[in-house]
């Protein structure tokens, strides 16, 4: 079940186009422990990263506003120190960066190789990475400058700006579009086996996609903010609709061009095909970045990733070089180098969250992320991820000072979502001590927040339902030191409260990483951590791990013990009646099913550890026929069940089955029974679903 966590949890809650999730405990302020040495595959070469400085890291008192801008010799050596310890520690190929403030470039740089097997060094300026979810700023630039010129509002249905076969139907019709912004809408998310793929001919039209693979709605629009590839998609449709002209062409005609991003496009590496967008132009595919993972044999090279069907969400390939005119832009308030990409109204928007969150709980800024920074600075600006590219862009407007990191490995997202803070604590913060100490009073009050938590960033039915509900959740406990730990994906992260107790507020005992949890009645009810993609609800009793934990080793047990009393049961035990005979052949039928099903999940829970393979093959034929295997055994309870009065009658013989053995049949009923409905409730039983 480990291997099956990380798998999957790595491949749909957290890094599916941006959303994060709690990280493994860290260093002081997110930088790397000590560079471990770095194990060098035979068939990959090692990239290249700067040497580190070898003069003390920089540190400066806090920056009053206006602060001058940070000594480019002094930010390079501390950024290439940092970037050689980070990339051999988290074994990252590749990454490439742009550090913009007032209105300069201060540092562009690329750092390890673009691609292992060509020796092809990473060029900010020519190598182009896929951003995830920054794609998503480039939509909300499009959606606000429609409300500046009054075609869009943000308190309309989003129906009032979709052609008529993409609009949602039922209870979701009433979604407004500033829900879209702040990922309020209510959607469940569902990703797997539709949100990347790698065969261009599975690749479809954004409008078609957005029929085929409409998420239910879950919960009220407007009561909580819960991460939407879909919600984005829905908004970039709408841009492209009132205009009558394609989302790419939108993006190219009125953001990239105007700004000389000539390396940036949404446009993917494919042949041309009848009713898609046309493709990246050919001068610029021999640049794109290859994506690795980094497994036992060292780096080995992921498919491409096709995001074009779900293009607003997060298909946009750049460079650092175009990025760090991209920031420019947005510290601009719209506009650089003599160029107005969009109006005050939508510059106030992008600073200003829709909703009054607690201090350290991401707003959503219309659509931009909002971030607490060391140093009590304020940034906004988005994380983006796909499968093997992990990406950060962060702006500081009162230090006038913008970051991009980019990175083309499965395993590069603590690198580049912690490149920002670290800056700005350096240069702009007191050093700070870690670990923060525990609470005496949290130790005492243990109870208020123990136990586990679900996320409501998942699937709420099928097969992705269950899985993502075995894993996409949260195990909360309090230590005896004080500190509460949050475990994820079999990586912990340690908290201490901040400001009292009741107050629900917590930091990271190693970070600047906030949340906060809802306590009613003496009892925490969930929390949300701070960059507001998900809130974690407690489990009921029936969502817990530790029950289908205990409700399948005893299924496991009752199969095992049924068919070893085939074996072993005295012949004269066969003496029963016609119902007891059927009853008994059931079962046997049961345990056979149950422990297929159950072998069948493990070995696929077994191959899980593969992103690519979970994603582009979902669901495959082992869930699917575990699946069926499990549904045929549950509908075989109904007439186990049925059969009881009459297993309990007897046969013509007293003791043709013994009190021990209808005990032991009907316990075996009731373990079969009780299994069956949990599947049941979670979506473990529909082999027709996705």
């Amino acid at each position: 079940m480990r291997s099956l966590g990380k798998a999957i949890l790595g491949a749909i809650a957290s890094i599916l186009l941006g959303g994060p999730v709690l990280a493994q405990v860290a260093a002081p302020a997110g930088l790397p422990k000590a560079p471990i040495p770095y194990v060098e595959a035979r068939s990959a070469p090692r990239p290249v990263a700067p040497r580190p400085s070898t003069a003390p890291a920089p540190t400066v008192a806090p920056a009053p506003p206006g602060a001058p801008s940070i000594d480019p010799v002094r930010l390079e050596a501390f950024v290439d120190g940092w970037m050689a310890d980070a990339m051999a520690r988290e074994h990252v190929p590749g990454a490439s960066i742009s550090i913009v403030q007032n209105g300069q470039v201060v540092l562009k740089k690329g750092y390890g190789f673009a691609d292992l097997a060509a020796r092809r060094p990473v060029d900010p300026d020519r190598t182009l990475f896929r951003i995830g979810s920054i794609s998503k700023t480039f939509t909300w630039i499009l959606l606000m400058k429609e409300v500046e010129a009054r075609r869009i509002r943000l308190d309309r249905p989003i129906n009032l700006y979709l052609p008529e076969k993409v609009r949602l139907p039922g209870k979701s019709r009433d979604i407004q579009v500033r829900a879209l912004m702040d990922h309020s809408a209510g959607f469940e998310d569902r990703a797997l086996g539709q949100l990347f793929e790698n065969d261009p001919r599975r690749v479809r039209p954004l409008d078609l996609y957005l029929r085929q693979e409409r998420p239910d709605r879950v919960r009220a629009s407007g009561v909580l903010s819960s991460y939407s590839n879909y919600g984005a998609a829905l908004a970039g449709e709408a841009v492209a609709f009132v205009s009558g002209k394609t989302f790419e062409r939108r993006v190219e005609d009125e953001i990239a061009l105007p700004l000389g991003m000539t390396r940036t496009t949404f446009r993917e590496a494919r042949s041309p095909r009848r009713g898609l967008p046309a493709p990246m132009p050919q001068a610029l595919r021999r640049d794109i970045a290859q994506g690795y993972g980094w497994r036992a044999a060292g780096f080995m090279p992921n498919a491409y990733e096709y995001i074009g069907q779900i293009a607003p969400a997060g298909s946009a390939s750049s460079t650092a070089g175009d990025m760090s005119r991209y920031m420019l832009m947005l510290l601009g308030d719209g506009s650089w180098n003599g160029v107005t990409v969009f109006g005050p109204q939508a510059a106030k928007a992008f600073r200003t969250p829709l909703r009054r969150e607690p201090s350290g709980i991401n707003g959503w800024a219309h659509g931009f992320m909002t971030f607490d920074l060391p140093g009590g600075h304020r940034g906004y600006g988005h994380l983006g991820s796909t499968l093997a590219f992990h990406s950060s862009m962060t702006l500081v407007p009162d230090l006038g000072l913008g970051v991009f990191v980019t990175t083309n490995g499965e395993t590069g997202r603590a690198l580049a979502q912690a490149l920002p803070a670290v800056l700005v604590r350096n240069f702009y913060d007191r050093p700070a001590v870690f670990p923060r100490p525990g609470s005496a009073e949290l130790a005492e009050a243990a109870r208020t927040f123990d136990g586990d938590y679900l996320t409501t960033r998942r699937s709420y039915g099928g097969l992705e339902g269950f899985v993502t509900g075995l894993i996409g959740g949260a195990h909360v406990e309090v230590t005896s030191g004080g500190r509460l730990i949050i475990t994820r994906n079999g990586q912990a992260q340690a908290f201490v409260p901040e400001g009292p107790l009741s107050s629900g507020r917590f930091i990271s005992a190693m970070g600047d990483e906030r949340l906060v949890f809802r306590i009613a009645d003496g009892r925490a009810t969930g929390f949300r951590p701070g960059p507001n993609t998900e809130t974690l609800q407690r489990a009921t009793f029936l969502e817990r791990p530790q029950t289908l934990i205990v409700l399948t080793a005893l299924t496991a047990l009752a199969a095992m013990a049924t068919l070893a009393g085939l074996v072993l049961r005295n012949r004269r035990e066969l003496r029963q009646n016609q119902i007891q005979a059927r009853a008994s052949l059931v079962q046997a039928m049961q345990a056979c099913l149950w422990l297929g099903a159950l072998l069948l999940f493990a070995i696929w829970s077994a191959g899980a550890s593969d992103l690519q393979d979970v994603m582009y093959n979902w669901p495959g034929l082992l869930v699917v026929t575990a699946s069926a295997c499990a549904l045929v055994a549950a509908a075989l309870t109904l007439i186990t069940v049925a059969a009881l009065p009459a297993v309990w009658q007897g046969g013509r013989r007293v003791d043709s089955w013994s009190g021990l053995r209808k005990l032991f049949f009907t316990s075996t009923v009731l373990v079969y029974a009780a299994y069956a409905i949990l599947l049941a409730l979670s979506g473990g039983l529909e082999p027709w679903s996705r």
